[in-house]
Formats: C-alpha cells, sequence, structure tokens
C-alpha cells in the first residue's frame, strides 16, 4: 500500500524543506508526500488520493485565496477519517480555536518543530499499518 501526506502551503520552499527533512523515510518509501500550492489544488489531489492511503494532511492556514481554515470542512466532509494539522506562524489561542471546531486534529507553529512532526507521522503510519 502506497502511504500519502500531503502537505498544503503557498511557499515555494516548503516542498524543498519537507523533503530534506524526512528524505530517509521518502528513499526508503516508508511513504510519499505530495505537495500543493494552494487549498483548490490540496481538494483535487485529496480527491485522486483513495482511503486509506492518505493518512495525513498538513494546511498552512494563511493562503491566498481559499485559506487552510476554508479548506478544512471541505475536506474533512470528502475525508472524514484522514487527520489534518494546520500550520500557522500566528499559534494564538483564537487561531487554535478556529482549527480545532473546524475539524483539525491540530495545530503546528513556525518554525515547524520537526521532530514532533515525525512522531505525528510515525503514529499515523502505525495506526495505518
Amino acid at each position: 500500500m502506497n502511504v500519502y501526506i500531503l502537505v498544503v502551503d503557498d511557499e515555494p520552499d516548503v516542498e524543498a524543506l519537507f523533503r530534506q527533512q524526512f528524505r530517509r523515510d521518502l528513499r526508503a518509501g516508508r511513504f510519499q508526500m505530495e505537495f500543493a500550492s494552494s487549498a483548490p489544488d490540496a481538494l483535487k489531489l485529496a480527491a485522486e488520493v483513495h482511503d486509506p492511503s492518505l493518512i495525513l494532511i498538513l494546511s498552512d492556514i494563511n493562503m491566498p485565496g481559499m485559506s487552510g481554515l476554508d479548506m478544512l470542512p471541505k475536506v474533512r466532509a470528502a475525508h472524514p477519517d484522514v487527520p489534518v494539522i494546520m500550520i500557522t506562524a500566528y499559534g494564538d489561542a483564537e487561531t487554535r480555536r478556529k482549527a480545532i471546531e473546524r475539524g483539525a486534529v491540530g495545530l503546528l507553529t513556525k518554525p515547524i518543530d520537526f521532530a514532533l512532526l515525525r512522531q505525528e507521522i510515525d503514529t499515523r503510519l502505525g495506526q495505518a499499518a
């Protein structure tokens, strides 16, 4: 089974950063990462990857057009079993509340703690196995 993690962020350097941080996992085939630069692109990609192979969505909140918070209810409706973790530069209580209310399982603040994210991914991989 191919296992996918979908990363949604409009910043062009995010894909290179994630590929560098998870290069051993990607090379070993533990999971694959798909990248979308906008919420509409993410919704299209998520529709093409069928459960249970999509195990996690990581999405920036602040993006032009549709924000991550606006995308969240749509992706949760289409993939209710896929956890979504929001990523933001602003980890204030109000942002966290909105993300959780709309269906996120958590909120990571930038700069991302990749050790913490790796633990979350390992947990999801264990559940998917």
